[in-house]
């Protein structure tokens, strides 16, 4: 069994701890800038909401949630939903993470093209992250090639998903800064901005680095059991 660990500490293990590190560098950004707030005193909420209306997207709704960090825009029912830390704070993080969570809404009133692939690839993304491994796993038990390669055919939708975000969240954030240089913020503010949205991109960044060690180990594992 020691190929499988020599496996995993090659192509799991360096991109885990890299995760690791990010979540640690978003949180602890966000946690610095929270405290410094903003010239004009701008909530999370207003910054989105001004944003939003200056897009003509008057029917997004902006609504409060509990937990920190836990900011998202759902599609689905045309919501942003904002965490505590970021909803009525006026600091120029909150405002920075307000305004990506904005930006989202505006990549899907546009049709932006990479935001599209991501929520076509959502539903097989998720079966993949499961069923890919299992039945990879499955087939080298079983020594049947083919179900093995299934398994890796799911999982790369995975690391696909994974892919297209990295050009979603950028924008994202893109579209933020621009918005936010219309005179929200000061220079400085918008340094502090950039900080924060930047730390968030990479966590995008170390996920996909984790899918794609996972992909490799999987079929080096698959590989290895079709020749054993």
């Amino acid at each position: 069994m020691f190929w499988i660990d020599y496996w995993y500490i090659i192509f799991v293990i360096p991109p885990m701890l890299l995760s690791i590190w990010a979540s640690f560098n978003v949180k602890n950004t966000f946690n610095k800038y929270k405290k410094v707030r903003n010239r004009y005193g701008l909530t999370g909420e207003e910054s989105a909401r001004k944003i939003l209306d200056a897009n003509g997207l008057y029917n997004v709704r902006i609504e409060r949630i509990s937990g920190d960090l836990t900011d998202h825009y759902d599609p689905r029912t045309n919501v942003i939903r904002l965490s505590d830390s970021v909803y009525g704070s006026d600091s120029v993080a909150a405002v920075g993470v307000a305004a990506h969570e904005a930006g989202h809404a505006v990549q899907h009133a546009t049709e932006y093209t990479p935001i599209k692939i991501r929520s076509s690839l959502v539903p097989v993304a998720n079966f993949g992250s499961s069923a890919g491994v299992l039945l990879a796993v499955i087939g080298i038990f079983l020594a049947n090639e083919m179900l093995s390669y299934i398994g890796i055919a799911l999982f790369m939708a995975v690391v696909l998903f994974q892919l297209v975000t990295l050009p979603v969240e950028f924008d994202a954030s893109n579209r933020a800064i621009k918005a936010l240089e219309r005179g929200y913020l000061s220079d400085d503010e918008l340094k502090a901005t950039k900080k924060v949205l930047g730390a968030a991109a990479l966590t995008y960044l170390a996920a996909l680095l984790v899918s794609i060690g996972q992909l490799l180990r999987l079929i080096m594992l698959v590989n290895r059991g079709n020749r054993d």
